[in-house]
């Protein structure tokens, strides 16, 4: 197998030039990166990734930290998979981490990545303890938090944008289904859906369900909509899980999407699409790649830590907001 010192001979540089045109760092002209790169391809050079974590003190792994009880979750399974493709591309292992607290530095990661950090978290505050660099998906709403950087998409102007889309498509009673204030996605769609309200003097009709809304309290909440004097005539369900079981609670009633209900999700996917359902693409693998990327430049020192990137967001509407015309 042909090695650094081979590749650095026939491109006529030294080993450390080689080195850094092929690792990223450095201050060398482009020619030279493109240079070294085309020679390591044509040796077909593949660099020895144990032997660089050890010269660099790294164990060439980070990990991903979820919140409890979010197993099966079409968002954080694909935020996984995104996560697991960025580390691959950069040769970085990728753990998924128990959500329970430990020592943080009993973990051999050099970094750890947490979707929707929950206010408070004893596990988080583990890592941070540990000196263990965290960049999180959202902020994190623990008072004083701060964190290595983070990636966050603006929940408030998506949930008032699909908030307004169903007033616009006919909604005058508009309900919501809540996930808690326990994360600041949470804390986002309460306080976009109480300012909405608030701004067009409206009842705010809304039921809180949790951040992983189990069955049971989806199929209640959506019972006790549907059963008032004044029941809704749109509903938007914002955790993620809890859509398909909404919608089928209101079918089983025999209440018609979109004709009697105009009907909502906030967190899209395969079977939210399949059901033709209005839904935000939340580009949950986007989110993962971002995080992932994100961390590995800041532990190489190409961006500086308490770096924020934005991931925008965009609702797809779809035939469960559009009603059919009136029959003249």
């Amino acid at each position: 197998m042909p090695t650094l010192r081979d590749v650095a001979r026939a491109a006529a540089v030294s080993t450390t030039t080689a080195s850094d045109a092929l690792s990223g760092r450095g201050r060398l002209p482009e020619a030279t990166r493109r240079r070294v790169a085309a020679v390591a391809a044509e040796l077909g050079y593949t660099p020895n990734l144990t032997a660089r974590n050890l010269r660099r003190g790294r164990t060439g792994a980070v990990g991903l930290l979820t919140p409890q009880h979010t197993a099966g979750l079409a968002y954080y399974m694909e935020l996984a998979v995104g996560a697991v493709e960025a580390a691959h591309a950069q040769g970085v292992a990728l753990t998924l981490l128990p959500a329970v607290e430990a020592p943080g530095n009993g973990l051999h990661v050099d970094g750890v990545i947490v979707a929707d950090p929950a206010l408070d978290d004893p596990v988080v505050r583990s890592l941070a303890r540990a000196g263990l660099p965290v960049v999180t998906c959202e902020r994190d709403p623990t008072p004083g938090a701060a964190h290595t950087g983070r990636v966050e998409s603006d929940h408030v102007a998506v949930v008032t944008e699909l908030l307004d889309h169903l007033a616009a498509a006919g909604a005058r009673r508009l309900a919501v289904l809540l996930p808690g204030p326990e994360t600041a996605y949470g804390q986002d769609a309460q306080l976009a859906h109480q300012r909405w309200c608030a701004q067009r003097s409206v009842p705010a009709l809304a039921v809180e369900v949790g951040l992983t809304a189990r069955p049971d309290r989806v199929r209640q909440a959506v019972t006790e909509l549907l059963d008032a004097p004044e029941p809704p005539d749109a509903l938007l369900a914002v955790p993620d899980g809890s859509a398909v079981t909404a919608l089928q609670t209101v079918r089983a009633r025999g209440v018609r999407v979109p004709e009697d209900l105009l009907f909502a999700a906030y967190a899209g996917g395969p079977a939210i699409e399949a059901l033709d359902v209005t839904a935000v693409d939340l580009a949950p693998r986007q989110m993962g790649q971002q995080l992932v990327r994100l961390l590995l430049d800041v532990l190489a020192d190409r961006r500086p830590a308490g770096t924020c990137e934005d991931l925008p967001l965009r609702v797809v509407q779809r035939a469960s907001t559009t009603r059919p015309p009136r029959n003249p």
